[in-house]
């Protein structure tokens, strides 16, 4: 059964090493989809269906960035994104936050790449103000950084409102971006838990019943997304506690039977499996 509790954070234990120069961890499932340029291009829309990102020519160095992306080959990926400076910072900055967010087992190189992705999206986001997904993957980027240090220390230290704020100006640039209506559901719930319905909606502006809209919103938008499946089930836990046990148990099934469309996908469906098996 999945519980409030439970985080998306990592499949990999957690441990107190310090960053180095070591090797990103692999990806550790033989049947995840894998692409290359032109594959990678028939199936961009599936594996964009969340925030709706154009592709880039066939040709042009970036779609093999992408196909590496999208088969698991993060730290390949985010170096090439880099090497392309702003144009691969979308590409360099996903591929590192879905890393950390997973696979990464050392808490303090988790937060420090997350802080890297914050610093990075930020600083193009102030420079680009109507980038949709600078400002998401910075939000992401501080909603899991937030889970990682507790989320009541994030909200003390003002990281909140720039996630939120973050989040609402992606749907008011991009209204169909199904991820940052998932992920702002999430916050609304995530602030809710931690420090109740009323000071949640005096202090952070964030209802149980938005949270439930958005949620809604965002799976209308991108119905199979194993990974906002699952964090409505915690949100509704985290809202309604036990109560909507079957509801969430049922959602975290779904998310599990998908058939994942790439790398990523294939970490959240076993995530799901894990959620379930508690």
């Amino acid at each position: 059964m999945p519980q409030s509790n439970f985080k998306p954070l990592s499949l990999m234990s957690v441990s107190p090493m310090t960053a180095g120069e070591e090797p990103w961890t692999p990806l550790p499932y033989t049947d995840a989809p894998r692409y290359d340029a032109q594959t990678l291009l028939s199936h961009w829309s599936r594996l964009h269906a969340g925030h709706a990102l154009p592709p880039p020519p066939g040709e042009h160095p970036l779609a093999d960035g992408w196909a590496l992306y999208h088969s698991g080959e993060f730290e390949r990926a985010a170096a090439l994104g880099l090497a392309h400076g702003a144009d691969g910072l979308l590409l360099a900055n996903q591929a590192t936050a879905v890393y950390a967010n997973y696979l990464e087992p050392r808490e303090s190189v988790r937060l420090s790449m997350f802080r890297q992705v914050i610093e990075r999206a930020a600083a193009q986001a102030t420079a680009e103000p109507d980038n949709c997904h600078a400002l998401y993957w910075q939000a992401y980027a501080l909603g899991r950084y937030s889970q990682g240090i507790s989320v009541a220390r994030a909200l003390a230290q003002g990281l909140g409102s720039k996630l939120k704020g973050a989040l609402e100006r992606v749907i008011e640039l991009q209204p169909l971006h199904a991820d940052a209506h998932v992920a702002l559901a999430a916050f609304h719930a995530e602030v809710i838990d931690k420090v109740g319905a009323l000071v949640g909606r005096m202090t952070y502006g964030v209802r149980a019943e938005m949270s439930v809209e958005l949620f809604e919103r965002g799976l209308e938008l991108h119905p199979h997304s194993p990974s906002a499946l699952m964090e409505y089930g915690r949100a509704l836990l985290m809202l309604h506690g036990d109560a909507h046990m079957g509801e969430a148990t049922q959602l975290y099934e779904k998310a599990a039977a998908l058939q994942p469309a790439d790398a990523k996908e294939r970490l959240d469906v076993e995530l799901a499996r894990a959620g379930l098996a508690d």
